[in-house]
């Protein structure tokens, strides 16, 4: 059966790249894992990286081994489009554990910020402080923006699905926040199938 649900994963990634509304990305087969890549790839175990959390969690691929994480990768706390899906994310947690995902929010904002979002929004998950952008730069979700007629740089809105050996499985880049979540989660149950 893991064949079967390996293809409809595939197929579930076609449907989101033709409807125009998800740019993922997700990978079908077991690779051999490589330790030596220093940015992740498709079927390719994370490189080593260390990055604090709310709730005095530390993010590491191998504290994680064992689980599926959900690395979800927002501009900013306390804007409209991170809220609503930092709340998405959120209503939809129960069903993310359920599935055996944990979630892990990501932003270059501050850990005081963090708390304060999180409290804010009751969010059960974690949301990793990349100030010194770190894993930004190593999933490469810092773009070149115009803001008001000025080059800046920002957070290109994506998230990444790795599995419970630490390997990256999928990925959405550039996406728009609705509908994200249920695109997730569906990726997430059907690799829990296919394990």
């Amino acid at each position: 059966h893991e064949v079967g649900a390996v293809d409809t994963l595939i197929d579930l990634c076609g449907a989101a790249l033709a409807s125009g509304l998800y740019n993922c990305r997700l990978a079908p087969s077991r690779a051999t894992i490589s330790k030596t890549c220093m940015t992740p790839a498709l079927n390719k175990a994370l490189p080593d990286i260390e990055a604090n959390a709310t709730g005095g969690v530390k993010f590491t691929p191998q504290a994680f081994l064992g689980k599926t994480v959900v690395l979800y990768f927002y501009p900013k706390d306390n804007t409209p489009g991170c809220t609503t899906e930092a709340m998405q994310f959120r209503d939809r947690c129960k069903d993310f554990v359920k599935a055996g995902a944990l979630v892990l929010g990501v932003s270059r904002d501050n850990m005081a910020s963090h708390e304060k979002f999180k409290a804010n929004l009751e969010l059960p998950f974690e949301l990793i402080a990349d100030t010194e952008e770190k894993l930004c730069h190593m999933f490469g979700v810092v773009k070149n923006k115009i803001m008001y007629g000025k080059k800046v740089k920002g957070i290109e809105r994506s998230t990444f699905l790795i599995d419970a050996g630490g390997t990256l499985r999928g990925e959405w880049r550039g996406i728009k926040v609705a509908g994200h979540v249920d695109e997730v989660l569906k990726a997430v149950k059907l690799l829990k199938k296919a394990a």
